[in-house]
Parts: structure tokens; sequence; C-alpha cells
């Protein structure tokens, strides 16, 4: 039976279409994860890479809340171009604390992989509030109920962060005991602004690979 009469045959036989697909899909599925399982820079943390303070952590699902993650991406691409505009491209062990991951693929904002080594706690107090005030051309709304909320108004940080530890990520028992006092009196835009200032680049990776290259 040459391939014509193969692919003919498969044609006419939905079950052993449907077959065929599922098997070649379960071959690239396999070629594309079984890989990453064993490849420890994808699943472990890099050097500057640590889990995220209880207020930290606040922020992020408020991040999460609001819907920033459909606006702004947090992963550059290594592309000439996104390195040009952003910075150095993002890397796996950078996002090891991130759950759910935010790497996005929509960009009506900037990429804000890098975001905590641009700006003030000030500007972004204030671009949160009011966006054109500091940003005349930008899009983005406001959010000025942060300011009037407080950010463990559930009082369940300590259980945040009780679920992330037993997932892996090395938050002490001292930690986590201490984290209802730490953010108390907090408002949401104190928890969102510390959130979007530890978003930073591990410069000991991209360090390491520049000097590799001389």
């Amino acid at each position: 039976m040459n391939a014509i009469d193969l692919h003919r045959k498969l044609e006419e036989n939905a079950g052993l279409l449907i077959f065929g697909i599922l098997v070649v899909s379960a071959i690239g599925g396999l070629v594309q994860i079984v890989p990453s399982v064993f490849e420890n820079s994808l699943t472990e943390p890099t050097e500057q890479t640590l889990p995220y303070s209880a207020l930290e952590l606040l922020g992020r699902d408020i991040y999460i809340r609001e819907g920033c993650s459909t606006c702004h991406s947090q992963q550059v691409r290594p592309l000439l171009a996104e390195v040009k505009r952003y910075g150095q491209y993002s890397r796996a062990g950078e996002s090891a604390y991130d759950r759910p991951f935010l790497w996005g693929s929509k960009r009506t904002g900037p990429d804000l992989s890098h975001v905590g080594e641009k700006y003030s706690d000030e500007w972004q107090e204030i671009h949160l509030l009011d966006p054109r005030a500091v940003v005349p051309e930008s899009i983005m709304p406001a959010y000025p109920w942060l300011e009037k909320r407080l950010a463990n108004k559930n009082s369940d940080v300590h259980l945040r962060m009780k679920a992330l530890q037993r997932l892996g990520h090395p938050y002490t028992d001292e930690e986590i005991s201490a984290a209802p006092a730490e953010v108390r009196g907090s408002t949401e835009l104190d928890a969102i602004v510390a959130y979007l200032q530890s978003l930073k680049r591990d410069t000991s990776v991209y360090d390491s690979d520049d000097h590799a290259g001389h």
C-alpha cells in the first residue's frame, strides 16, 4: 500500500483517522513535555528569584483580580526587537514562584517583566490612581478604590502562604505566622505597588551569559 492509498483509507475511515490524530498528537506532546521534566533550569528558581513577601503576594492577587494581565505581558521573548525595547529576555526560572504564570500574550500596555527597575513607588501610585497624570496618552483605566481598601481584608494571607509552602515555596513557619502583622494596615494600593516593584530581572543569569560570550 502506497502513501496515497493509505491517505485515502484514513480519510474514508473516521475511526482510523481519529486514532491517527491522537497518536500523532501524543507523540508531539511527549516530544515537548518529556525533555522539560529533566531540565532543571525550567523548574528551579534562578539565583536572585525569591518567593513573594506577604504584601507582594497580596498585590499579585489584586493584579490578577483587576485584570492587569489581560493588557500587560510579563514575558520578554528572545527576539531582537523585544530585547531592545524591554531588556533581557525572560528565563523560566524567574517565574518559578508564579502560580499561575502571568506571561500573557497581549500587550495593550507595555511588558512589565522588569518594571520594578524603572519607576519609584510614588510614580507607581500616581499611575494607578490617575494614569494620565504621568502618561498623558495612556488608555489605562484609573483604580482609585485601591487606596481605600485594606489589602488583607479577608485576613487570609497566612493561609495563602501556607498553601504555597505545601507546593514547595520556601516559606518558613515563622514567616507565615508573622505575615498578618506584616501587612496590617496596608492598602491594596500599597500591595500592588509592592508587587510591581518586585518585578525585576535576575542579573546573575544575564551577567553569567555575558561573561560566557566574551
